[in-house]
């Protein structure tokens, strides 16, 4: 099996697994969320948070970029404009297991833009492409792009299309759009994520104009009736901060897009379900504080788990009041799960 074929196999393998994408957020997606993710969805894809390529080249990799078993299927986001960089950072995802490589064209802020990445790179699809040539001969996983609609005032359709054209060319098949401009003076990164206008049809009719593309959709998706609205036009939907924040709305992945896979979860969005996995994350964040690690670094991932749940305040307020000093996580959890779960002697919400 020669490189473009053994490339094409692995993409088709992740194509499924694309319909249902975790976004990658900074200073959120790390290796202790992703694992908590995959408890709540065994089918999504996950990605990490953005790394920059010098980072992944000259930084602590253990700390970077280990994962855990369960992690797959999960993408490495790579932040950077140089090809040269930008394949050995690659190159070294891909021998620490990752699944596939993701070009950051997406990010506006000022630290990423004196870097000369992030969506910044949307005025330079040359650039863009070179580094996804350097990228693919350097590996046998995918290389794909998350990009925005456009920046600034350069935001039309045509332009959004040129630019998917020219790095396509260069042979990524895979493209995430985030459906909003971005501004890249004069905003703020969360500003980003809000003012721009949401213009959907625009990834629509990418889709449509550029059928042999895998096309995945993100930015304000909100309940699984857009998700699977969404589907219907493109070959992917993405969530963020929705999954982040709100667990139980991931916890629905499986039953409502994976249903034909082998061994979908069971909807996991309400409180005794969501039990089962906090549990679970315990024993998980208990065998790393073993090693000397705070608990707070890895219980703040599930202070959002019962959001918009009876009891919710109680169980944030539980966690965050006593995981600094905590040395028993599993007993720390089952306290605080008494506010939002019924047991013997539970505290009324």
């Amino acid at each position: 099996m020669n490189d473009s074929t053994l490339i094409a196999a692995e993409q088709s393998n992740l194509d499924v697994h694309r319909r249902f994408a975790v976004a990658p957020m900074m200073e959120l997606s790390d290796r202790h969320f992703r694992y908590l993710a995959r408890l709540l969805s065994r089918h999504s894809l996950l990605y990490t948070e953005m790394l920059t390529s010098k980072a992944i080249i000259h930084g602590d990799r253990e700390y970077l970029l280990g994962t855990n078993d369960v992690d797959h299927p999960v993408v490495l986001q790579i932040g950077g404009s140089d090809p040269a960089e930008m394949a050995e950072a690659a190159f070294i995802g891909q021998s620490w297991g990752y699944d596939e490589v993701n070009i950051n064209v997406g990010c506006p802020s000022d630290r990423v833009q004196s870097g000369r990445f992030g969506a910044c790179l949307m005025a330079e699809p040359q650039t863009v492409a070179d580094c996804v040539r350097a990228m693919q001969n350097a590996v046998s996983i995918p290389v794909s792009v998350k990009c925005r609609l456009g920046i600034d005032r350069d935001d039309s359709y045509e332009a959004l299309e040129q630019f998917v054209r020219q790095v396509a060319d260069a042979g990524c098949s895979v493209f995430i759009v985030h459906a909003r401009k971005a501004w890249l003076d004069g905003l703020s990164p969360k500003e980003n994520r809000t003012i721009p206008p949401l213009r959907y049809p625009y990834v629509y009719r990418l889709k449509e104009a550029l059928p042999e593309l895998h096309i995945t959709i993100n930015g304000g998706i909100e309940t699984w009736d857009d998700v699977q609205t969404h589907l219907r036009y493109v070959d992917g939907v993405m969530s963020g901060r929705k999954a982040y924040y709100t667990p139980g709305f991931l916890g629905r992945a499986d039953q409502t897009v994976f249903s034909d896979l082998p061994d979908p979860l069971h909807d996991i969005s309400d409180a005794a379900a969501l039990a089962v996995v906090a549990r679970q994350y315990a024993q998980y964040v208990q065998s790393w504080v073993d090693k000397g690690i705070r608990a707070t670094a890895l219980t703040r991932h599930i202070i959002a788990l019962y959001h918009d749940m009876p009891g919710a305040r109680l169980w944030r307020r539980h966690l965050s009041e006593n995981a600094t000093r905590c040395s028993d996580v599993p007993q720390l959890v089952e306290d605080a799960l008494q506010h939002v779960i019924k047991l013997p002697g539970a505290q009324s919400a």
